[in-house]
């Protein structure tokens, strides 16, 4: 899951499917407008003693009223599905980077929660990495901020095509990127960050004609059962600094 979909949409979603459970199926709301006296012999027909109707009150008035019922359902259930249409647009909204096909910090941190829950409750391993540009403040001045955001768009764009559906990545803000790894322990963390700066290294970013080296420092972390998605980033933060310093 690159870009994760929002609980609470989905939720929506789950609770849309009984929606509507107390009322006529497509079948019976049929029925019940078909159900007309018979003329000759002036019975109610079976359908309408389904309904719960007693034969003597199943009328034309009371047909209409039917038919009208039934419209009102249709035109409540058009706007209930417009308005969760609405309400996943704007969780999308809510949880992506305002410049990147990414998840902002908000959504990140509600995603590490996530997988340390699994940790807890299945011993399932995932790990973050936590990375940040090297120089990127010197692209900034030598060739003006719209190459910035390009290069921050390069590297979207090298990343979401480096890892799985299952994988989360995000922009933690300015030129700073998290990526939790699914069933991945830090053995396999550390050695997927590198697979990502080779990734970067070997695609430059051509902007204007020009060629820009793109490198980035990282550090990783397992996530471990019982912590705080903020301690887990911040643990994942020092690493990568740590590494920034050695090099």
């Amino acid at each position: 899951m690159k870009v994760a979909k929002p609980e609470g949409a989905g939720a929506a979603r789950r609770a849309s499917g009984s929606y509507g459970g107390g009322y006529l199926g497509a079948a019976a709301k049929t029925r019940a407008l078909e159900a007309v006296p018979n003329p000759v012999t002036n019975a109610t027909p079976t359908s309408a003693i389904a309904l719960g109707i007693p034969e003597s009150e199943f009328t034309p008035k009371v047909r209409d009223a039917i038919r009208t019922l039934m419209s009102e359902v249709d035109r409540l259930r058009k706007e209930a599905d417009d308005i969760r249409v609405r309400l996943d647009q704007v969780a999308r909204t809510a949880d992506q980077d305002t410049l990147l096909p990414l998840l902002n910090r908000r959504a990140f941190v509600r995603e590490i929660t996530r997988f340390i829950g699994f940790a807890e409750r299945y011993g399932t391993p995932s790990s973050l990495v936590y990375f940040d540009l090297d120089d990127f403040k010197c692209i900034n001045d030598a060739h003006g901020h719209a190459a910035g955001d390009a290069v921050l768009r390069h590297i979207a764009d090298v990343v979401l095509h480096q890892v799985r559906d299952t994988d989360v990545v995000a922009r933690l803000g300015g030129d700073e990127f998290g990526v939790v790894l699914a069933h991945v322990n830090l053995a396999q963390a550390e050695r997927k960050a590198a697979s990502l700066e080779r990734a970067l290294r070997q695609r430059p970013l051509i902007y204007n004609g020009e060629a820009l080296a793109l490198g980035f420092s990282f550090g990783t972390y397992e996530l471990k059962p019982g912590e705080s998605a903020d301690s887990a980033i911040a643990k994942a933060d020092a690493a990568m600094y740590a590494h920034k310093r050695s090099r």
